[in-house]
């Protein structure tokens, strides 16, 4: 078995054309004698790898030999399938083995010369395209020229053309096989030279009879041929003008990539400064924050100590506040202390049908004390601020006494309970908003509840020897007795004031807002002083709802734009409708210098406040006078039975009106009419709901009267 080799080159092109018929020939005619078929390509010598970032490429003597042979690797991968791939196709179905081998050389033919000698090849096969005389001239000798003039006398060299198949045995000079021009006569070789420009061979030969007219004609035909072949080869020319064009434009956006990869490892690197930089700024920032950490920590240490000495001065404080209180109502007759069992007696053990009221310090029972109704006010057992409220409240009222101030009838310090005179008609916001069935009140009772509400800041507010601060008046906690006169309640937040500060300086104070938050001086809120001034906002906040029973939050603003714009009467409450216009526009604008939000901006409440409210009452109270004389009672109110004003009128049989219950008292004894003296005809009584609503209208309208 002979070792057969096929030099090739890429599958396409001119010289693709002459290595597919080199493989093709020698599948078909050399593969049955063949242990097996060995294509060989020749490659320049590597002598540098390209770089990444464009321009010359790096020597491979400056690489490390891992990535050489990386490299080297890869291109013979890419070789195997560019240039190999296609020719094993080719000689699939006949050869039973395929071999590649990849040869470095800057001279092809010395390449495969060489492969030649080292590897025994028995044959070596060729391909060669026809060229033109003029290529022939230009390019002198070719690859296939020089093997068959150089190789050794062991191997049989054979270039195949499309026209020829030249071989030179082992052991004799080359002979010619022509499949066009037929067998040739006996000749001797003279010369070899170039048959196309990159592989092929021709020989020129010295013929016997080349005269004769098959010659001449056989020229001719050869002519014509390189015509057609110079032809093929000016399109061969511009087609590789053209690839050179394209070639240089890829060049081009290579560049242009290339450069462009520069720009995000040139930006990568400015990241990673950046990042490094911030890294740093992080680590700094980490150990400050560990420093303030136990900064920190040595701060809170010294506060809990803090906190434990004013916990403790606290109790002793409140200690002696419980004395206090215990010596009060010990020493001063005027308030009763009660024990727990009178209180649980009392409430029904705090039952909830006694409720009247709630809040955040507890609940507020109604019950007879002594045989007089009283209102209980009972603290959270689980406030732990409440003993201290507690304490405030009954230090402050035992020192107060006013008429529009509730009055503290006793307290119970064992269960935290304060007992308060009973105030029948609840509090002022349930009849602005008519909550429980309260009725509308009229505007000149308002008034007057606004006057009295404002003397009752001005005592506590001119109290000896320091001012108190009520710090939570509001319409809740506003009460009103069975002739709408209001008192002043809930001064467990109340504070006495030894510095006052002075309305035209701002001083700002660790402290405990207290209070409700939409009548709450903003002043207060922002600095934690408080003022008898403090109060005064809350006094004009209460003032613009007794007009307008509408909620808090907004108002100042509401009304403001009301009286600018000329549409006050549009907000007044429409449950009043014969308000006086023009003293109700003046209540409203004092109200709104008294809600000023500094308290420098606010009037004196005995200067100037006082005076005008005074004025108005006044005027209210000679309105009164004159619908004095209106406020007789009809006669058809009176129940007939009774002679009484009815409280809850039924129409009987006989068409006339009676108390239900007298009515009906009347007819388990009798059958006639208490006024016709005739006989009923049925027992059917009938709810007259136009009269009752005529009296209870009636009723509101006398009670309400200013006396």
């Amino acid at each position: 078995m002979t070792v057969v080799a096929v030099a090739v080159t890429g599958s396409d092109g001119v010289g693709g054309r002459g290595s597919r018929r080199a493989v093709r020939w020698a599948a078909e005619n050399l593969s049955a004698k063949a242990k097996r078929l060995t294509l060989v390509h020749v490659v320049p010598r590597i002598t540098c790898i390209p770089s990444p970032c464009g321009g010359d490429g790096i020597a491979i003597e400056e690489l490390d030999e891992n990535v050489v042979a990386l490299y080297l690797d890869e291109m013979k991968m890419k070789l195997e399938d560019d240039i190999f791939l296609p020719f094993k196709k080719l000689c699939k179905s006949r050869v039973e083995k395929v071999v590649t081998v990849v040869i470095e050389d800057d001279n092809p033919a010395s390449g495969l010369l060489r492969y030649v000698g080292e590897s025994g090849i028995d044959s070596l096969v060729l391909g060669s395209c026809s060229s033109n005389c003029v290529l022939r001239k230009l390019k002198g000798p070719g690859v296939p020229t020089t093997v068959l003039k150089c190789a050794p006398e062991t191997c049989n060299v054979h270039v195949v053309s499309r026209q020829k198949i030249i071989s030179k045995s082992a052991t004799s000079s080359a002979s010619i096989d022509s499949k066009v021009e037929g067998t040739f006569e006996s000749s001797s070789v003279t010369n070899l030279s170039q048959l196309d420009p990159h592989m092929g061979l021709s020989m020129t030969l010295d013929v016997r009879s080349c005269n004769s007219p098959a010659s001449r004609e056989s020229d001719q035909a050869e002519v014509e041929q390189l015509q057609l072949e110079l032809q093929n080869t000016i399109m061969m020319y511009k087609r590789a003008c053209e690839e050179l064009v394209h070639t240089q434009n890829k060049v081009q956006v290579l560049s242009l990539e290339c450069l462009e990869e520069e720009n995000k490892v040139k930006a990568a690197l400015e990241r990673e400064e950046t990042l490094k930089r911030l890294a740093a700024e992080e680590k700094a920032r980490y150990l400050q924050a560990i420093e303030e950490v136990e900064e920190a920590n040595d701060l809170l240490a010294k506060e809990a100590i803090g906190r434990q000495i004013a916990e403790c001065n606290a109790l002793n404080e409140s200690l002696e506040k419980q004395k206090i209180v215990d010596a009060v109502f010990l020493n001063d007759r005027r308030y009763k202390r009660y024990t727990k069992d009178e209180i649980e007696l009392a409430t029904g053990f705090f039952s909830a049908s006694n409720v009247i009221g709630e809040g955040s310090y507890g609940k507020v029972y109604k019950c007879n004390l002594d045989h007089t109704p009283v209102a209980v006010k009972v603290f959270c057992p689980d406030a732990v601020n409440k003993k201290q409220e507690f304490l405030r409240e009954v230090e402050v009222l035992t020192q107060l006494h006013h008429p529009h101030l509730v009055l503290l009838v006793g307290a119970c310090p064992d269960n935290g309970c304060l007992v308060y005179e009973y105030l029948e008609n609840g509090s002022l916001e349930e009849s602005i908003f008519r909550r429980n069935g309260k009725q509308s009140l009229p505007w000149y009772v308002r008034f007057r509840i606004v006057f009295e509400v404002a003397c009752g800041l001005a005592f506590l507010h001119n109290s000896k020897p320091d001012p108190i601060v009520h710090r939570d008046l509001k319409p809740g906690n506003i009460l009103l007795d069975r002739n709408y006169v209001s008192k002043i309640g809930d001064v467990g937040l109340a504070k006495l004031i030894s510095d006052v500060v002075p309305d035209n300086m701002t001083e700002y104070r660790d402290s405990i807002l207290a209070g409700t938050l939409n009548y709450m001086d903003p002043e207060y809120q922002r600095t934690g002083t408080v003022r008898p001034k403090s109060d005064l906002y809350a006094f004009g906040v209460t003032v613009l709802q007794v007009l307008t029973a509408c909620p808090p939050g907004g108002l100042i603003l509401t009304v403001e734009n009301a009286i600018m714009n000329g549409s006050f009467t549009d907000i007044l409450d429409k449950s009043v409708k014969d308000w006086p216009l023009a003293e109700t526009e003046e209540l409203a604008k004092i109200a709104l210098k008294c809600s000023s939000l500094r308290c420098r901006d606010r009037p004196d409440l005995d200067a100037e406040v006082l005076p005008v409210l005074r004025r108005l009452v006044d005027v209210a109270a000679a309105s009164v006078e004159v619908e004095r004389g209106n406020i007789y009672a009809p006669s058809h109110y009176f129940c007939p039975i009774l002679q009484d004003l009815m409280d809850d009128p039924y129409i009987a049989a006989d068409g006339f009106t009676y108390e239900h219950r007298a009515i009906k008292a009347w007819l388990d004894r009798h059958n006639i009419s208490p006024v016709t003296k005739l006989r009923f005809q049925h027992s059917i009584l009938t709810p007259n709901h136009t009269l009752r609503s005529a009296i209870q209208e009636w009723r509101s309208r006398v009670i309400m009267q200013v006396p």
